[in-house]
């Protein structure tokens, strides 16, 4: 099984997203946390194999989330995915600096996302 968590402060995203991909896929086993604190606890609990989180939240935007997660764990695959086509705190550049690979921009795909979790999980 791989243990994908999910990092939205929207609960309707989070729900759709586990849904469907509970639907296309049986050998994920998905958390979520719809704040980046929640998030770093659960990463820090080593339940976790792989990390989709959205740029844009609350509490600590996704790149805070990216660096504090490869502080803990710098193995531990992080794909951002964000709903913006402009990002004027340069988030996203500024993770990619920091070594982040992927970025999902919403809606996307989901045999895109099921691609990008394969590709690290083999």
């Amino acid at each position: 099984m791989i243990r994908l968590l999910i990092v939205d402060d929207e609960p309707d995203i989070i729900e759709d997203l586990t849904q469907d991909l509970s639907d296309l896929r049986d050998d994920l086993e998905i958390t979520s946390a719809s704040t980046g604190y929640e998030a770093l606890k659960i990463i820090m609990q080593g339940t976790v194999d792989i990390v989709l989180t959205d740029i844009a939240m609350p509490d600590m935007d996704g790149n805070q989330l990216f660096a504090r997660t490869r502080e803990y764990n710098p193995d531990l695959p992080v794909i951002m995915m964000t709903g913006f086509g402009y990002d004027p705190n340069h988030v996203v550049l500024n993770a990619k600096l920091n070594g982040l690979q992927d970025v999902l921009f919403k809606p996307f795909p989901l045999e895109k996302l099921c691609t990008l979790i394969d590709k690290y999980m083999k």
